[in-house]
């Protein structure tokens, strides 16, 4: 039987740069059409400040087709297993939302080793409660917001699900999301704690793995959380995929589902194309479809 926590088994499993070749090629395309996005997007509201720490600054884009009613708004975390990326290289997945009557959030956060993974949550809570409590002041609604996250940002907006809102603030809703939308997501961090080459950035130790396995939480009430997976990534983003599914139930995990032909940099066109299956599973969130 394969050692899972083998040092440099774990290496090859979770190092996806290495395994995309054209991973620069993919990144260099996200930028290039993030720049296109804010260009195209003269009422967005860049850089904003939801908190007075390092990186706590997002990007805001308006809906663009008409509504009678405040739009939905869609909260995009993005990934770079917490040590990388940039909100601004994400802008490319609010155009087509923008389209459909939603409006987009891009948060950044502070990235590891300068903060710990627990403070990069904190932070996001906190990007949260500001979109919760500023949306509708931007045509946004409030009532409902839902979350995707790619990566890294698939754990964080597992882990949102999971927080007890109440005592973060008494103005806050006990769940102000509806749901989330992990893609190649990480749900149990206990392998990462032994993968080499992210261990030096991340620190991870038994407790704080404990802390932010969402995986071994209770389910959350009162939202859903649907996960995908591009069918080419490595064995053990599939297992971590299938994990929560199990772990929580169909119940709170309802649509579980690995995406042909995508890796896991690729994986992220069907967010963004109107016509993708992520894109739709983003919709049903939003109540647009």
């Amino acid at each position: 039987m394969r050692n899972r926590l083998d040092p440099p088994w774990l290496d090859a499993q979770y190092n996806n740069r290495a395994l995309v070749p054209n991973h620069a090629h993919l990144l260099d395309n996200w930028a290039r059409a993030s720049a296109a996005a804010r260009a195209g997007s003269p009422a967005a509201l860049l850089d904003v400040r939801y908190g007075d720490e390092q990186g706590q600054t997002l990007d805001l884009f308006p809906a663009l087709a008409p509504r009678t009613q405040p739009a939905p708004v869609l909260i995009y975390i993005h990934g770079g297993y917490w040590r990388a990326l940039d909100k601004s290289d994400h802008s490319f997945v609010a155009p087509a939302f923008n389209a459909d009557g939603a409006m987009v959030v891009v948060p950044n956060y502070a990235l590891c080793p300068a903060v710990s993974i627990e403070q990069i949550v904190l932070q996001l809570v906190q990007a949260v409660a500001w979109v919760w409590r500023h949306a509708a002041a931007h045509g946004g609604d409030p009532s409902c917001i839902a979350l995707a996250g790619h990566s890294a940002g698939g754990h964080l907006a597992t882990m949102l699900l999971s927080c007890r809102w109440k005592e973060v603030a008494d103005d806050l809703p006990t769940q102000p999301v509806t749901g989330a939308l992990a893609i190649s997501g990480l749900y149990d961090l206990e392998p990462l704690r032994h993968t080499p080459f992210l261990q030096a950035d991340l620190q991870l130790t038994p407790a704080a793995v404990a802390r932010l396995s969402p995986a071994f939480f209770p389910r959350p009430k009162g939202a859903k959380l649907y996960t995908a997976v591009g069918l080419d990534e490595s064995e053990e983003f599939q297992r971590q995929n299938r994990l929560i599914r199990d772990v929580w139930g169909p119940t709170a995990v309802p649509v579980c589902e690995s995406l042909a032909g995508a890796n896991h940099f690729t994986v992220l066109q069907s967010l963004a194309d109107p016509a993708g299956r992520l894109h739709e599973l983003a919709l049903r969130l939003l109540q647009l479809h």
